[in-house]
This record gives structure tokens, C-alpha cells and sequence, in this order.
């Protein structure tokens, strides 16, 4: 019979609430949620019997979990744990403290160390944009590292909820993070680019997103499916220099040189992508120019 884990979990956000109620689901029993304000730890406490709401303000009163998982933003990590630091841990047990930055290392709160806990960090890789609604955490990645326990505490969280783990050292998580935000978050940004370019010709935005969404996700098909070089379509990959050109003549008359540019640098990185893939040298080279 599976061991009932205790967790508390501090901050009650987009993370905080999706972790909560899927690990609900896996057996954990939610004793303690922890927010900035009274009303929005109680907000989420409700959603599980046996939880007890609890402000930042009243850490000093928290009963010491099996898990504790330090949901909060990156700059709140190291307040909540010192706060945690003056907690009395049972003689006997070895509570364990993740937090779920992306950036920051189990270093962020190693201190807690000294105080009986053990300690790491899982960051699932993963986009939450939602606050309230239940996320599957079915099939991602989520990266950890930390002491021992810590980790063996994080895997055994991340098999519940039917993910896959890697480690990296902690000297690499904000290199890590940055890799991540390249992934996701400005894709996002390059995607709002492109709307904002399908406007200027005429669709709306609604418009514009509904006939880019396709091409996005077979763009991730073929990510799946292929190396980056081989999943590149488009005038780069076939060294197609009158096309870029009228490109850039197209974009030169948006006025925007935020776009401008960015075309140019994506389009060198395409460019090195392209000519890994065979492109030929002299047409690599003329495009380039074109580019600088």
C-alpha cells in the first residue's frame, strides 16, 4: 500500500493551483496552502477537505509536510525560505522542500538544508496560462536536480503524474530556463509578430491567428519527426534569395524595424540551419550579404 504524502504548497498561482489538483488526483494529501493574502489561499483551500489556508505573513505556523513545494515567483523563493527556516522539524523526519523555478537552482534555498530539510527544484516544461484550470501533465518533461532525496521525492512526483525526468547540473539552470523561453515564450512573440503582419494585409486578428495555427502545428509535427535542419521549409532552406528579397522590400515598407530585424537575425540563424543541410556555398554566401 502506497505511503499518504503530506504537502504543502506556497503559492496559490497558475502552478501552485494546476499542482495541487493534479496531485490530488495521484494520492497526495493537500494539508496547507499557502498565499500572499488570506482570501486567495482560502480560495484554493476549499478545493480539498483537509487543506488549511494559510497567509505568507503566518509561515511560522505551518505544520512541517513530508513535500513542501514553493510555488511562488522566482524573486519570493528565498523570503519564503527563510521563513521556513525557523520551523521546528521533527526529530526523525526528513521533510523535503522543491521549488519550481526554472531559472533559479536548488541553491535559491539550500540553506534549509541546515535546518533538517532536504532540498531541489522541478520545473516542468510545460506552457500554464490558465489559473484555475486542471492541466494534464500526461507525457512532459520536467527538470530536476538537487540533494539526494529531494530527488528521489521529485521523480516519484513526476512518475505519478505520468511524466518523464532529466537532470541537469544546477550551475546550467538558468541556461536551461533560457532554452526553454526560446521554445515557448517567444515563439508566442514571433507568432504575434506574424499576426501583426497578416493584419497589415488585411485579416484580422482572429483571422490571422486561425489560418497561422496549422502551420504552426505542422511545424511541430515535423519537429517531432526530424532534425531542425531538415524540418526547416521555406526560402532559406531552399536558398530562394529573390524571395527573401522581396521580403525584406516588404518589410521595409511595414516601417517597423523591430520586425525588420527581427527577420534578419532569424534568418541567419535559418541561414546556418540551410547550409548544414547542404545548401550551396555561393548561394549561402549571397544571402547572408543580403541579410547584413
Amino acid at each position: 500500500m502506497k505511503q499518504t504524502i503530506e504537502v504543502a504548497i506556497i503559492g496559490a498561482g497558475r502552478l501552485g493551483t494546476a499542482l495541487s489538483l493534479a496531485l490530488s488526483q495521484q494520492g497526495y494529501s493537500i494539508r496547507t496552502i499557502v498565499s500572499r493574502t488570506p482570501a486567495s489561499a482560502k480560495r484554493l483551500a476549499r478545493l480539498f477537505p483537509a487543506a488549511m489556508p494559510l497567509a505568507f505573513s503566518q509561515l511560522k505556523f505551518l505544520t512541517v509536510p513530508d513535500l513542501l513545494l514553493i510555488t511562488t515567483p522566482d524573486d519570493q523563493i528565498s523570503a519564503v525560505a527563510e521563513a521556513l527556516e525557523s520551523l521546528d522539524v521533527p526529530q526523525g523526519k526528513q521533510p523535503v522542500a522543491l521549488h519550481t523555478s526554472g531559472a533559479l537552482s536548488s541553491a535559491a534555498i539550500s540553506d534549509l538544508s541546515k535546518h533538517g530539510w532536504q532540498v531541489g527544484s522541478l520545473h516542468p516544461l510545460l506552457s500554464i496560462s490558465d489559473l484555475g484550470h486542471k492541466v494534464n501533465f500526461d507525457g512532459a518533461y520536467w527538470c530536476i536536480e538537487g540533494q539526494p532525496l529531494a530527488q528521489r521525492r521529485a521523480k516519484a512526483l513526476v512518475r505519478r503524474l505520468k511524466g518523464k525526468s532529466f537532470s541537469i547540473g544546477l550551475e546550467y539552470k538558468a541556461l536551461y530556463h533560457a532554452a526553454a523561453v526560446m521554445a515557448s515564450g517567444n515563439v508566442v512573440s514571433v507568432f504575434d509578430v506574424a499576426i501583426e503582419m497578416l493584419t497589415t494585409c488585411g485579416l484580422s486578428k482572429s483571422e490571422s491567428k486561425q489560418v497561422l495555427v496549422p502551420l504552426l502545428e505542422s511545424t511541430v509535427q515535423s519537429l517531432e519527426d526530424k532534425a531542425t535542419a531538415a524540418a526547416l521549409t521555406g526560402p532559406f532552406a531552399r536558398g530562394d534569395l529573390e524571395t527573401i528579397k522581396l521580403h525584406l522590400e516588404a518589410l521595409g515598407q511595414v516601417k517597423d524595424e523591430e520586425i525588420c530585424e527581427l527577420y534578419r537575425i532569424l534568418g541567419r540563424r535559418s541561414l546556418k540551419l540551410s547550409a548544414s543541410a547542404g545548401l550551396n556555398t555561393a548561394t549561402a554566401k549571397k544571402i547572408k550579404r543580403i541579410l547584413e
